[in-house]
């Protein structure tokens, strides 16, 4: 059974996203503050997080950035009524998987729920059956996929759960050019808006746990005019 986490402080749109999921079958969990939705997050089996931005004690973003430096995957989609671009990227930028500004149709939270939750269980999949027990080493770094760690001459460093999936898939492709685009589409969500600044940010991120040399990368590779390539990276498998 899927168990949904609603964090909206409006109690009326909480009640109408609340009784709209549990008629679609899902089991729903309700918070009206954003303290009180950082700790069922990390309690329960929460298998979605719908979370509004403005809210008392701790905001959305707050929440969202909590989650993602504890190592939670946990999917989150923001539901605000701030509409601006900015807001936007932001939201996506410390790890939200979708957005949605208010008001919304039901249809369409739906939908998103539905292509969150099964885009996220396909990755899901796709990493377990692919990397095992091993390890991925990439430039001077060790990644686990499994647990989603990530070790720099023995040291852990920090990759957000963005960076995973951006590797992930320049993984899936290596020594092939890889568009901005399908990292958009593919990694950060179908729904995001097409600018270079989030895609480029998480290449940074990535080049500063793995290359030697970031400013001189020799495994994210910049492919001029069309994307980004990872060369050289060798997985291991346990034994």
């Amino acid at each position: 059974m899927v168990m949904i986490l609603v964090v909206e402080d409006d109690e009326a749109i909480s009640k109408v996203v609340v009784d709209n999921l549990e008629f679609e079958g899902y089991t729903v969990r309700a918070a009206y503050d954003g303290a009180t939705g950082l700790k069922l997050a990390v309690t329960e089996p929460v298998d979605l997080i719908l979370l509004d931005i403005m809210m008392p004690q701790m905001n959305g973003y707050d929440v969202c950035r909590r989650l993602r430096e504890a190592g939670r995957q946990t999917p989150v989609i923001m539901l605000t009524a701030k509409g601006e671009e900015v807001d936007k990227v932001l939201g996506l930028e410390l790890g939200a998987d979708d957005y949605v500004t208010k008001p919304v149709g039901v249809r369409e939270l739906l939908a998103r729920v539905r292509a969150v939750l099964r885009r996220t269980g396909q990755q899901a999949e796709r990493m377990a059956a692919d990397t095992g027990t091993g390890v991925l080493r990439v430039g001077v770094a060790v990644i686990d996929f499994s647990s989603y760690e990530a070790t720099r001459g023995g040291r852990p460093v920090h990759l957000s759960p963005k960076a995973y999936g951006v590797l992930r898939l320049l993984w899936e492709r290596q020594g092939q050019a890889v568009t901005r685009t399908d990292i958009l589409q593919q990694v950060l969500g179908y729904d995001v808006y097409p600018t270079t600044r989030t895609v480029d940010n998480h290449i940074a991120e990535l080049r500063a746990a793995l290359e030697a040399e970031p400013a001189k990368p020799c495994c994210v590779l910049t492919v001029h005019g069309v994307g980004y390539k990872l060369v050289d990276a060798i997985h291991e498998t346990g034994g």
